[in-house]
Order: C-alpha cells, then structure tokens, then sequence
C-alpha cells in the first residue's frame, strides 16, 4: 500500500504567484486604458456640461461664462449619479477605497462585475459636472473590481481574489499618478493586510505595469511638477515638523466633519437617491463664488506648488473646497478623496508657511515646500498610509530634497491625527458598520505552530489483521468520537485510515485491511499547521495521522488546532493588554476560549 504525504510543494506555490502575477500584468494594462477612458470621460462631460463641445480637450470648469447657471450643473450631474445608484448598483456611491476594503473583509473579495463599468461612468459624470474630486478614487475601484471579477472568473482562492483585487486598485492609482512605489505601499497598508511574497509580487508587478501605462498614455513628467526643492537646515526641518503637527489636527477634524455630514444626510427625510442632487447645491453655489473649486482640480495643486499663490487664493482653496468636498461627498456621491486632500492640505500648508515666514523671517522655509508638506501630511493624518503619502508626494514632484521635510511632517501628523481620532478616513465608515480593518502587521499565528505541539496520542488503534466484528467489539467498549480509524500493520507501522461507515455493510469476518484506504495522508512532526489544516480539509479526515520513520506518533484533529489557536491568540492578547492596556481584547479572547472549550 502507498502511504501518501502531500505538503504543499514549494514549487507548486511559485507557480501559483507565477500565474498570479501574469493575471495581475494583464488587468494591468486593462487598467491603464480604462484610466485613460476616464481621464477621456471627465474632460468630454466637462465640456458638454460648461462649454457646450464635443471636446475631450483638458479643461477645468473654472473658465464658464454661464454666470449663475453654473449652480444648475452640479445638480444634474448628481442627479444622473443618483439614478445610476438607485438603478444600477448602491455599491458606486463614496470614494472607492473603504468599499474596497470592506468587499475584501467581508465578501471573500468579491465585487459586482458591474461596478467595472458603472464605478468610472458616474464619477466621470459627478466630476465632469463639477464636483470637486480626484480620478484616483473611482479608478481605484474600477481596477480593484476588475481584478475581482477576474479573480472570480478563474476560480481561485479568496486569498488570491484579495491579491488580484488590491493589484487591480493599485495599478490604478498608478496609471494615473505614475507613482508605483506609492501605490505597492498603498496595497500594503491599505488593502492586503499582509507582507508577504505571494501578495507583494503580484502588485508590485502590477504597479510597475500601470506606471508603464502612464508613461505611454499620459507622458513622462512629474504629475505635479514644482520648483527644486534647496537642502533644507535644522531650523527649517523643526519647522516643518511642527506644521505636519498641525495639519496633523486639521486632518482628523477633516475626516470627522465627512462622516457628521453623511449622518446629517441619514436624517433627510427624502430617499437616498436625491442626496447627491442636494449636496450639489453647495458645490453649484460655491462654484459659483469661486469658480476654481470645482472639477478634479490637479491645476490647482500644480499652483499652490508654485509657492506663488496669493492668500485670497489660498483661503478659497483651503475652506471652500472644503465646504465643496465635505458637502458632496457626505452626500453619497461618486469621487475620489485623494486630490481634494492634497488641494486642501496643501493651501493650508501654504497659509501657515506665510504665517511663519510673517513671524519668523530666519525660519528658512519656503512656500512651495510648505505646500508640498501640507498636502502630504493632510493625507497622512486622515488616511493614516503614511509610507504611501511621503512616497507618493515625493514621485508625483519628482524632488529627492523633499524626502526629509516629507518623513518628519507625515510622521507628525499620523502622530497627532493616531490620538485625536479612532478610524481614519478609509475605515470609518466600514467601522461604523461593524467591520474592524486590521491595523497591525504580525506573523500569522498558525506559521508558528508544528503538527507535533498539536499532536496527541490517539484513543484507539487497530490492525490490520483485525476483522470488522473484532473491531465492532472494541467501539461497544470505547467512547471513540471520530469518524476515522486509524489503522497499523503488526509492527505498530501506520497503514492508513478505516472510514467507520465501511464497517456495517462488510461481514463480520472480513479483515480491516482490506477496508483501509489506500490513499493515506499523513503529515510530519514539523510540518506547519497550515498545511495540516488544508490536509484536513482536502481529505475530509476527522483525524489526521503523524508519521516518523514509518511509526505512529499521534494524531491531530481540528478541534486540537483551533484550541492551540486560541491559546497562542489568548497569550498575544495578555502580552499586548500588559503594554497598552488592551483588557477588551483580552476579555474577548479570554471569551472566545471558554466557547470553544464548551
């Protein structure tokens, strides 16, 4: 008889991230088109919506002659987004990412194939008639549920779906900005929830392909081109610091004020439909007032890192922005948060570089890197990425001085916004629905376990020379609860399992040996418990023999597993509690030890 041991082979996993990585590469180039299409889209709805052409010319809404009409287009545009919500999928309201999350967490990484095409469709209408986001968002989703969709259509694991997913998403953000590095980080602190080759690989392909696919289709200049960047002094660095603190604050009243508008909204008593369609009346009417407030606003950013931007300009850009966005977005419709933040960080960074530069002339700061460092930290402290927003700030400018100024003022700011706010601008909202984003990178528990420190002696055994009444005999007599025997030969050699459910229709002197299967897994001492699991789970075993030198040295059962598991948890949890405090986590393990006991 063959005894079988299958691991998982090494060779078996490179090919699968192989494979994966080819699928990734694939819906990468598929992205960059589609981030080129919506780039297409907006300028075409924007010059219907505000000129009246046929164009796909790049043109902010800032130039209309429509005078007070202006207020009208916003509002249907949002309209239109709210139908395609209420008609086509609820899913395309907000900004992407925490939708992204939560299908990741909740749904095996399964989204709607019909946010592919509706997702890019309604932010490129909402943007296009004025409202005041970024591409990155929508694009961000739409690669994120291709990379669904396909990960659904080949069938794999929901493990690979989220690597496939996060790919998709990142490859994005990477078409649009060509910034690959910012958005592998992305992935890493935003979307996988892990560091490890097998994810890592496929997404920094990914990435690399969408940068390529910036290169081809939107050129090769830094998106948001500025000034060079002098060595910065110790003075100046303090002071830059100090203002990433304070944007730092801002960030986290910013992220608080989205999540109070939307509950404002939640007490309208009109259906959820025409929300967009009211929150548009302010960006209609700001729009008006300040022109320059609405569409993507990219030219904006591109401005303010001129350094020569004047106060007036800066307020309008710091606080009806604000009011535009906060506004629009509380409302439930389609955009992106990443260029709204940066605009709105940015002029407030600039604010306080003029401030500064009033009160301390020596200071030896300038506007545009005040600007620069305001945008980054502004993300930083409301999205907590903070890796990805000193990354991104630094490939999008193209300025290796800025690296510096960018660590300590992102690192302030994430600081700052870490103990005045609990969620973040991306898990809020899936945190008020009861789903918890993991917010810590440790070693998978299950790693860290072997087949031997789970393993027990097993309660009964047979031989192979034993018949099925003799067998019957010994199960009258012993409260045996599984479903499997495990079987010997006379030496105390492992020969394989006996399925009970074989031993009432065989007669009562037909020998064990011929009922046990030939196909007989078993693992050893060292093998990590994962491979055991999926052991367990491909065979369908209650028990799961370990093999050393041919001899039986115990069993593991998935019950052994889950309370090794939840032991090892329990005992992170008391050290984790001893250092922060953490007692409602220890109570909730300690809880969940005592039910799997019982």
């Amino acid at each position: 008889m063959d005894h079988i041991n299958k691991p998982e082979k090494a060779g078996k996993v490179s090919k699968r991230v192989f494979y994966l990585s080819m699928q990734a590469l694939l819906n990468a180039v598929l992205v960059g088109f589609i981030a080129k299409g919506l780039v297409l889209l907006i300028d075409l709805f924007t010059n219907l919506a505000f000129y009246g052409e046929f164009s796909v010319e790049e043109r902010g809404p800032a130039g209309n002659h429509l005078g007070w009409m202006v207020i009208l287009i916003p509002i249907a545009g949002s309209i239109i987004v709210g139908i395609m919500a209420r008609f086509g999928s609820k899913a395309i309201r907000g900004h992407g990412i925490p939708e992204a999350m939560e299908n990741i967490i909740l749904n095996e990484s399964r989204i709607p194939p019909v946010i592919t095409l509706l997702k890019p469709l309604s932010a490129a209408v909402s943007i296009g008639t004025g409202g005041p986001f970024g591409a990155e968002g929508p694009i961000i989703a739409t690669g994120g549920a291709l990379g669904s969709f396909t990960g659904q259509v080949i069938h794999i694991s929901s493990a690979e779906r989220k690597v496939l997913l996060a790919a998709g998403a990142c490859a994005g953000m990477s078409a649009i900005f060509g910034s690959p590095l910012a958005a592998v980080l992305l992935a890493i602190e935003l979307l996988l929830f892990e560091f490890s080759p097998r994810s890592v690989i496929p997404v920094a392909l990914s990435c690399i392909a969408g940068a390529g696919m910036h290169l081809l289709l939107f050129g090769n200049d830094p998106v948001f081109a500025m000034p060079s960047i002098p060595p910065v002094s110790d003075m100046a660095l303090v002071t830059y610091v100090l203002m990433g603190a304070a944007v730092g604050v801002i960030a986290a009243l910013v992220s608080r004020s989205v999540y109070w508008v939307e509950d404002m909204f939640e007490h309208l008593p009109v259906h959820w439909m025409w929300w967009p369609a009211i929150g548009a009346v302010a960006v209609g009417v700001i729009g008006y007032l300040a022109p320059h407030t609405m569409g993507v606003g990219y030219d904006n950013i591109r401005t303010l890192l001129t350094g020569n931007v004047t106060v007036a300009l800066m307020l309008s850009l710091c606080v009806l922005k604000y009011l535009s966005w906060v506004i629009s977005l509380g409302s439930g419709t389609s955009g992106g948060t990443l260029a709204p933040l940066f605009t709105i960080g940015g002029a407030l960074g600039a604010l306080i570089g003029v401030a500064v530069l009033q009160l301390f002339p020596g200071s030896g700061i300038n506007l545009a890197t005040a600007a620069l460092i305001g945008m980054a930290a502004m993300f930083a402290g409301a999205s907590r990425a903070l890796l990805t927003a000193i990354v991104f700030a630094m490939e999008t400018t193209g300025q290796p001085h800025g690296l510096l100024p960018l660590i300590g003022a992102c690192t302030a700011a994430y600081f700052v916004s870490f103990f005045l706010m609990k969620g973040t601008i991306m898990t809020e909202k899936i945190r008020r629905r009861g789903v918890t984003a993991p917010e810590e990178y440790i070693p998978d528990v299950m790693q860290q376990i072997n087949a031997a420190m789970v393993a027990a002696q097993p309660d009964m055994t047979v031989t192979d020379t034993l018949t099925v009444g003799q067998v019957n005999m010994l199960l009258d007599n012993h409260a045996y609860y599984y479903q499997h025997l495990l079987v010997t030969d006379g030496e105390g050699r492992f020969a394989g399992y006996l399925d009970r459910q074989q031993l009432q229709p065989a007669g009562e002197n037909t020998r064990v040996g011929r009922l046990t299967s030939r196909t007989a897994p078993f693992v050893l001492p060292n093998d990590d418990i994962n491979m055991v699991a999926r052991q367990l789970e491909k065979y369908r075993l209650s028990i799961l023999a370990v093999v050393e030198d041919n001899q039986l040295r115990g069993i593991v059962t998935a019950a052994a597993i889950m309370h090794t598991y939840s032991e090892r948890q329990l005992a992170a949890a008391r050290y984790h509690s001893a250092f922060f405090g953490n007692t409602r986590l220890l109570r909730l393990m300690a809880r969940g030890k005592r039910l799997l006991v019982r």
